[in-house]
């Protein structure tokens, strides 16, 4: 299962078989029970991070965390590899802003969940996925909805920043001509 909001992210994720729930649409916690015959998915992972919000803009650091709790089964597991930062004084509040969040731990606790955190180490797998890549075992590329020269790099994460449709990944090609493209 894959939790978002933007339609163009969750049909790249139901075009590789995963079950897309639209939280801006509807609870994602419920979704995942529902999904599980009320057990809890086997395991969760918080890929967002400190830009967390809700459907209406408001930023909640949390919000992701403790949906995840609430939304793994007893003795699941959580995966976080979303952004989070010593200390954000443009965040919506006092917590976050100092690179806390108010976490429900008694609940994480009760359920017995474990979490790993912290950045991918792509040192340890870049060489493995590159050969999986050229063996035609796994193909990335799907994700990728634009193709631009180096010299567009502004336009394309102006439109990645906002979310625009259909602005899912962008590769910059420093050698690609600007004319055309």
């Amino acid at each position: 299962m894959v939790v978002d909001r933007h339609p163009d992210r969750l049909r790249l994720a139901e075009s590789i078989g995963a079950i897309a729930v639209d939280d801006s649409k509807v609870d994602p916690v419920q979704a995942v029970l529902d999904e599980t015959m009320g057990l809890g998915a086997d395991n969760g992972c918080e890929c967002v991070g400190y830009q967390a919000h809700e459907p209406d803009g408001r930023e909640r650091a949390n919000l992701t965390m403790n949906r995840l709790v609430a939304s793994v089964r007893f003795t699941g597991r959580i995966g976080n590899v979303g952004v989070f930062v010593p200390q954000d004084p443009g965040a919506g509040d006092e917590l976050a802003k100092q690179g806390k969040l108010a976490f429900d731990y008694g609940l994480f606790w009760f359920k017995g969940q474990h979490i790993g955190s912290g950045q991918a180490p792509v040192k340890k797998y870049n060489r493995q996925l590159r050969d999986l890549i050229a063996a035609g075992k796994a193909e990335p590329s799907f994700i990728v909805s634009h193709e631009l020269p180096l010299d567009r790099a502004p336009e394309a994460y102006e439109h990645f920043d906002k979310r625009d449709d259909g602005w899912t990944k962008v590769v910059l090609h420093p050698a690609m001509s600007g004319a055309g493209a």
